[in-house]
């Protein structure tokens, strides 16, 4: 019989804490949980957790203090942040302090956080597996995502691809029905994941992009895509979309390298197709 796979669960929500350990517990992981930092991290030692699952706001030791304990005494251990808060300064601190991934616990379902737990520790594997495999190679291993594509067939098609990524299921189909009925090949990504993955199998023309996203933030996303060695991925016009108005964040995203940046409570569907035209000079 194979090893149970060990989370911790730091949490001081106890309803949230009964459905997370109930549905991990159903699943074969074995839980332990603390309700607090301090008694969290005392717990790290004597279990020995494979991974973390952490929340910021807790009395005696919040999550950025645990997270700075770890990093002084080098605990090497996967945290994925479950908080309130999906504000890019708070992703980007926990990133710093070695946080892996990040969860908005009004915006996940106990099904979320096991995929999530799963997919990292299927990497954590294949890197044990091969160690001296390079980043590349890593890459590679990983399974492609395949991506909706939508096409309105009686639209007078423009022959663009847009990569359109977007986790509001209720946005993403108002944006998609307005784009391909301008004649636009859409492609659709819920996450930040199958947003990079997605950029470097599509090579879509241009792309739509939040900043709230499971997985990395928009801020992220924009940051790999502008890094990628193949520069028919690495510029491709990017516009972010997104709720964040706040002038940091627009000065961020044009910095980090974005062409542009739209507020969605201030665009409509028409004035983004015209934008989206302009980029590209159509």
């Amino acid at each position: 019989m194979s090893k149970k796979i060990k989370i911790l669960l730091i949490e001081d929500e106890e309803a949230l804490v009964e459905v997370l350990s109930t549905k991990l517990d159903r699943e074969g992981y074995e839980v332990k949980v603390g309700f607090d930092g301090e008694e969290g991290y005392a717990m790290i030692a004597d279990f020995q957790p494979d991974m973390i699952l952490l929340d910021i706001v807790m009395p005696k030791m919040d999550g950025y203090d645990v997270l700075e304990k770890m990093k002084e005494e080098n605990i090497k251990i996967p945290v994925i942040i479950i908080s309130n808060s999906g504000q890019p300064v708070e992703i980007e601190k926990t990133k710093q302090l070695g946080a892996i991934d990040h969860l908005i616990k009004t915006q996940f379902n106990p099904t979320d956080v096991i995929t999530m737990i799963e997919r990292y520790l299927d990497k954590i594997k294949q890197r044990e597996e091969n160690p001296n495999a390079t980043e590349e190679e890593q890459k590679e291993a990983e399974p492609e995502v395949q991506l909706p594509k939508l096409e309105d067939p009686n639209a007078n098609k423009l022959g663009i691809n847009v990569l359109l990524v977007e986790d509001d299921s209720f946005l993403r189909d108002i944006s998609s029905r307005k784009l391909t009925k301008e004649g636009f090949t859409v492609f659709e990504a819920v996450d930040g994941e199958q947003a990079v993955l997605g950029a470097s199998q599509v090579k879509p023309d241009i792309i739509l992009l939040d900043i709230i996203l499971p997985v990395y933030d928009g801020f992220q996303i924009l940051e790999k895509i502008r890094a990628n060695p193949n520069p028919e991925v690495s510029k491709t016009p990017i516009i972010m979309l997104s709720n964040l108005g706040q002038d940091n964040d627009i000065k961020r995203a044009m910095e980090m390298g974005a062409n542009d940046y739209l507020v969605k409570a201030h665009f409509t569907t028409e004035e983004i197709v015209e934008k989206i035209k302009s980029h590209l000079g159509k």
